[in-house]
């Protein structure tokens, strides 16, 4: 995209299993007609008119439509949706930096399943459509304050079935699970020592990886780079590298037949057991359930 948007949303006809993959931003998918199986940290779960999923920032998921799904989705930049989370709670915040402390204690799921009925999700139908159009035409600062208010619809119309949760857990905590990017990511630079730690996990994330040798690369100690690295990205050294390993096997298992444990070694899991354990658990699928959802006839790598 051109301009950055921090608000937009998107109508998409799916007729083939997408995925997984994971957005830097919250995402809400509301199903407008169809059906399909949805894959998550929440597992596999059925979804129908009626039904909207919402995902966390760096939560991957995949979708298999059963024959066709239509869905529009809506995708909300991390510090905009804290902003208004701040203001929702400010009688019992500091300031907008206890936001996110508050937020990642109120919502510890990063993935749930909303059950609003054909009636409810009907009523948001008008207010998606005119997001869309508005997102189309790129009016988020022309159009700002209709934009908000239709998204303020929504909300109003999810709220009361998204799930809270009293479980606390430390930033480290969720930093190596399923964190929320922080709050301060775009006021203050990323440190040169974080992008080359990104880097180099991109460049050879087959390697075993150990917290002392990134550090090492980065002139870091191995404390400062979980610190420096989780400001910047939201996750550590390893749970980034995990989610790029999924990533990458499920490329491979939709592109060529080799074994899932082949599979598994390429992308740097040395067992089947060990790459099918972490698969499964950020996608909510089994890697030969994956495979087997690729399209009839799709092209196939030996």
């Amino acid at each position: 995209m051109t301009q950055y948007e921090p608000l937009l949303a998107r109508t998409r006809a799916i007729d083939r299993a997408i995925g997984p993959i994971a957005y830097d931003c919250l995402k809400i998918v509301v199903v407008r007609s169809g059906s399909a199986i949805l894959f998550s940290e929440f597992g596999s779960q059925a979804v129908s008119v009626g039904d909207a999923a919402l995902l966390g920032p760096n939560v991957l998921s995949c979708t298999e439509p059963e024959g066709h799904v239509t869905v529009t989705s809506i995708y909300i930049d991390t510090d905009y949706a804290l902003d208004q989370f701040f203001w929702q709670h400010s009688t019992i915040l500091h300031d907008r930096l206890d936001a996110r402390g508050l937020a990642e204690k109120v919502y510890s799921e990063p993935a749930q399943i909303l059950r609003l009925g054909a009636a409810r999700a009907g009523m948001m139908m008008p207010w998606l459509d005119e997001m869309v159009d508005l997102s189309v035409e790129r009016q988020f600062r022309p159009r700002f304050n209709r934009l908000q208010a239709l998204w303020f619809n929504v909300m109003d119309v999810l709220a009361p079935f998204i799930h809270v949760s009293s479980v606390r857990l430390t930033p480290l905590q969720r930093a190596r699970a399923r964190p929320v990017l922080p709050r301060s990511r775009r006021f203050v630079p990323l440190r040169r020592e974080a992008l080359l730690a990104r880097e180099a996990l991109h460049d050879d994330l087959a390697h075993s990886w150990t917290l002392h040798e990134l550090a090492a690369t980065v002139w870091l100690s191995p404390q400062q780079l979980v610190r420096v690295f989780t400001a910047a990205f939201g996750k550590t050294p390893k749970a980034y590298l995990t989610m790029l390993r999924v990533q990458e096997m499920a490329r491979l298992l939709r592109e060529t037949n080799i074994p899932v444990a082949e599979a598994g070694r390429r992308v740097g899991w040395r067992s089947r057991s060990r790459a099918t354990e972490a698969f499964t658990e950020h996608t909510g699928v089994n890697p030969s359930r994956y495979r087997a959802m690729r399209p009839v006839g799709a092209d196939r790598l030996p």
